[in-house]
């Protein structure tokens, strides 16, 4: 799979083909049994110090189906606590970063509340603000609105969109395939931990080439 600057790409398939497995190899949170992995002038597949991995996820964030932000800490805690601690960025800039991310995924004004007082789409927006609080190159998306209701998931792709559009480079692994269809440069197929089919998502969705990826989009769309 190749993944060039400023272009997204989505992840599709049935559960248990790989996709978040995919994520958690190039994020450095899984160990690859072979094979090779360069990330941003990152060779994944060697790193074996956790000075290295602090490097790789500097320039590769990731968001993850279940926020997992720290419920005792206020939205403005949970984003300047990696740049902080990890980094060891001035407090007063990471905050001023912080304001201006939480403005730009339409949350501004929320610095001071805790998360438990946010609604599950709010919260994941929080989870990407954070994500974003450590300048990364890429950006990993894995199944984030899977575990939102309707209503909310409306406005976490938006926040999604947002960020293709300025040029992020992103890999996301959704079961949206309306969104994959509108905001990926192109879309993989995976099944039983293998790359089925890939290319451009028209192409993709409307021509696809193998009986399985048929077969799957028939149960899908």
């Amino acid at each position: 799979m190749h993944v060039r600057k400023g272009e997204a790409v989505a992840l599709i398939g049935p559960s248990g083909s790989g996709k978040s497995t995919l994520l958690r190899c190039i994020n450095g949170l899984v160990v690859p049994d072979s094979g090779a992995i360069y990330a941003n002038g990152h060779a994944v597949h060697e790193i074996d110090s956790d000075r290295q991995r602090i490097a790789l996820r500097k320039d590769v964030s990731m968001v993850f189906q279940q926020y997992n932000l720290f419920p005792h800490l206020t939205v403005m805690e949970n984003i300047v606590l990696a740049p902080t601690l990890v980094l060891g960025q001035p407090r007063k800039s990471v905050e001023e970063h912080a304001a201006f991310l939480l403005n730009k995924v339409k949350l501004g004004g929320k610095e001071h509340a805790y998360p438990g007082e946010l609604s599950g789409g709010q919260q994941q927006r929080v989870a990407i603000a954070r994500a974003l609080a450590m300048k990364p190159s890429v950006m990993l998306f894995d199944e984030v609105t899977a575990a939102l209701d309707p209503e909310t998931v409306k406005e976490v792709l938006a926040t999604i969109r947002d960020l293709v559009d300025e040029g992020m480079t992103s890999i996301l692994v959704t079961h949206e395939m309306r969104f994959a269809r509108e905001v990926a440069h192109s879309v993989y197929f995976t099944d039983k931990g293998v790359i089925v089919e890939h290319g451009e998502p028209s192409r993709f969705f409307d021509h696809p080439q193998d009986a399985r990826t048929r077969e799957f989009l028939s149960h899908v769309l």
